[in-house]
């Protein structure tokens, strides 16, 4: 079976751990007689040094040609003095637009091997944790209208109903494939978008009668993830609030090198870690390629439709941890370290077994 695989490695350390992405997938094309065409293209930086744009239209055209898109990372300190509409992140931004993925599908998965990195108390996470968060993600603050008038600024959030049913139902159905659980995090004491929010989830509930929906206000859902996280299962959100919930998830698992996300659509998926471009380790070999490869396995899964294979990487990446290899941001005091690209060969080498 042939795949057309849009490729942006962008900045900072997304080159390198883009690669190990890439040759993991090689290897599951080998093994299961699937062939992965790449096509790359530019966004962030490094499309505003060589065309001046954060996103250039040949960009767009390229992943609209394609079955889906892997995203490295974008940003760095070099393009700091870039006014906020012409800085590398737009890119990002209106690929998720212009593509039309409403949908981030944020895992948050505390790998049992590296259950000693978790911050907070033996007891809160016992058994582990398995949380996926559903983030809205082309709506809200950070696409409203914005404003500056001398001392004064202005950031506008809207949201349709349109808008929340669709991600309503892709909420409620990816949880009719978990646990049947799902918690919807708002702000509807307050918010006016978020009244509408928590309405709208309760109209769309009655079609998903097997799923059990409650409601948390936003401050309260972050200090429920650190003093009850097992409670969670699925939670859905608005796209600042799923921002800054997904971070704090990923701190409470360990590592924010280990965790992917895909950003999907009606007929498109784009997949990326959910870390930044760390541009002070770029070109070091100290990034974790574990998230971006993870990213490509729920590439498999949600584009592609190869449940096993997709199972297949996380499984070599669980072996992987489970024999002691850590990358520099994993590793405790003392423990040897491997590479970007020794990570990425170990997690081939064990797929090939």
């Amino acid at each position: 079976m042939d795949y057309k695989i849009a490729v942006i490695k962008g900045d900072g350390i997304g080159p390198e751990i883009i690669d190990q992405a890439i040759k993991i997938l090689n290897k599951i094309g080998e093994k299961y007689n699937h062939n992965f065409q790449y096509i790359e293209a530019l966004a962030g930086g490094a499309a505003i040094d060589k065309t001046g744009s954060p996103l250039p239209e040949e960009t767009l055209e390229i992943c609209r040609k394609t079955d889906a898109l892997l995203f490295g990372a974008v940003g760095g300190p070099k393009w700091d003095k870039l006014k906020g509409t012409e800085k590398p992140e737009q890119g990002l931004l209106k690929l998720r637009k212009k593509l039309g993925l409403y949908a981030n599908l944020r895992p948050a998965v505390m790998f049992e091997e590296l259950k000693d990195a978790c911050p907070l108390r033996a007891d809160l996470v016992k058994g582990g944790l398995d949380i996926l968060i559903v983030r809205e993600l082309t709506g809200g603050i950070y696409f409203g209208k914005k404003t500056t008038m001398g001392d004064k600024a202005i950031d506008q959030m809207e949201y349709s109903k349109y808008e929340i049913e669709r991600i309503a139902h892709k909420a409620f159905q990816i949880a009719q494939r978990r646990n049947k659980k799902l918690v919807s995090v708002d702000k509807a004491n307050v918010l006016e978008t978020s009244r509408l929010w928590r309405r709208t989830f309760k109209e769309i509930a009655k079609e998903y009668p097997d799923v059990e929906l409650s409601h948390m206000y936003v401050d309260n859902a972050a200090m429920q993830l650190v003093t009850n996280p097992k409670q969670f299962d699925v939670i859905a959100t608005e796209n600042m609030f799923g921002d800054i919930l997904s971070d704090e998830a990923s701190v409470i698992t360990g590592s924010i090198g280990l965790l992917p996300s895909a950003a999907l659509g009606v007929n498109y998926g784009m997949y990326e870690p959910i870390h930044g471009s760390a541009p002070d380790i770029a070109g070091q070999g100290k990034a974790n390629p574990i998230a971006t490869i993870l990213s490509a396995a729920m590439m498999l899964k949600y584009s592609f439709n190869l449940q096993k294979e997709s199972e297949i990487i996380e499984n070599a990446v669980k072996k992987a941890l489970s024999l002691g290899y850590r990358t520099t941001d994993i590793a405790k005091n003392g423990e040897q370290t491997v590479s970007t690209k020794e990570m990425g060969d170990i997690v081939t080498e064990l797929i090939g077994q």
